[in-house]
């Protein structure tokens, strides 16, 4: 079986450091595999590879049956990749660069700029597209930049952090993008930090921390993993938050903790978890506003495997950055 992109124990080493050791990855044709991990974890050297832009020490990755490394040329021909910011030029038209892209590519002037009308128009850039790219929103730039990974219509695009900096209409935009694309036939590696986008858009998940794959499959099994459930508790008055916390806990674990809206948090093992807090609560006479059941999120996936979880705005790039200036075939 021929996939849309695979590692096989993938090193890479930076100096002292150990990027990858021994990353192995698969994602079936017409699907998003998506790579979560902390800073510094490898993904975004995952994606230079896979895009020929770094040569592996040891292992092998292939794209549509190609070697990266020994079928190089080849590989560029079938992917596209868009990069943690977007790598438009701000002092061409958006029509502009998708027509140099196309030039590159190696299509004539005609086909460069039929190609360049049909992405505007598909990426609802049509009206904007005489404009300079410095003057579009940064939701504009970003479709901008997908539109030019998409000129040379590659099989496999490799999606590095591609919704930073983004409000959340324009991420639901590109959301719905790539959903679409997918609908073609169209491949998809999404490395991401909002693990909202990972459940939203991936089939299969990958967790890499320190170089290596930690964990992976569905989001739904990944989450069954951590645990069924999650209890959530906010107090009806906050001086009692604290207190309350500490009850839950002595109950639930080391695992209960104060959310950042003020919830406390535990996740359930035992069923008699919920009616075991509600009788301690009654006993201290400390009167519950809310209290809920709901299932684990990858959020808690994340914390679980990694021991932390992600940067609170979900923005920090990794260590190691991608070359924002290749895009497909280029």
């Amino acid at each position: 079986m021929t996939y849309a992109f695979q590692a096989e124990g993938l090193v890479k080493t930076f100096k002292e450091t150990k990027a990858l050791d021994g990353v192995d990855l698969v994602a079936r044709t017409g699907t998003v595999l998506g790579v979560l991990g902390p800073n510094g974890a490898g993904k975004t050297t995952v994606v230079r590879i896979l895009a020929t832009l770094l040569r592996p020490d040891a292992g092998r990755a292939l794209v549509g049956g190609l070697d990266v490394v020994k079928q190089a040329g080849a590989v560029r021909a079938q992917i596209g990749l868009t990069g943690q910011y977007a790598a438009v030029d701000e002092m061409l038209t958006g029509t502009e660069n998708l027509v140099m892209i196309g030039r590159l590519l190696g299509l004539s002037r005609a086909d460069s700029k039929v190609r360049a009308a049909e992405l505007l128009e598909r990426f609802a850039l049509t009206e904007a597209g005489g404009r300079a790219a410095g003057t579009f929103s940064g939701g504009m730039r970003r479709r901008l930049d997908l539109a030019a990974s998409l000129v040379g219509r590659p099989s496999v695009l490799f999606l590095d952090e591609p919704t930073t900096g983004l409000d959340p209409h324009s991420r639901n935009e590109l959301w719905d993008i790539v959903r679409g694309l997918v609908g073609e036939g169209v491949s998809f590696l999404l490395t991401t930090q909002y693990l909202e986008e990972a459940d939203q858009l991936a089939d299969e998940i990958v967790v890499i921390d320190h170089g290596r794959v930690i964990a992976g499959g569905t989001p739904e099994a990944l989450k069954a993993q951590v645990g069924g459930q999650v209890l959530e508790l906010r107090m009806q008055r906050a001086e009692d938050l604290h207190m309350a916390y500490g009850l839950v806990a002595a109950l639930a674990g080391e695992s209960t903790e104060i959310t950042a809206n003020g919830l406390i948090s535990a996740p359930v093992r035992d069923v008699a978890l919920m009616p075991a807090v509600v009788a301690r609560l009654a006993q201290a006479e400390l009167p519950v506003g809310e209290l809920s059941l709901r299932g684990s999120s990858l959020d808690e996936v994340f914390l679980t495997l990694t021991g932390h979880r992600t940067a609170p705005d979900g923005t920090a790039p990794e260590s190691t950055t991608t070359d924002e200036t290749v895009k497909a075939g280029v």
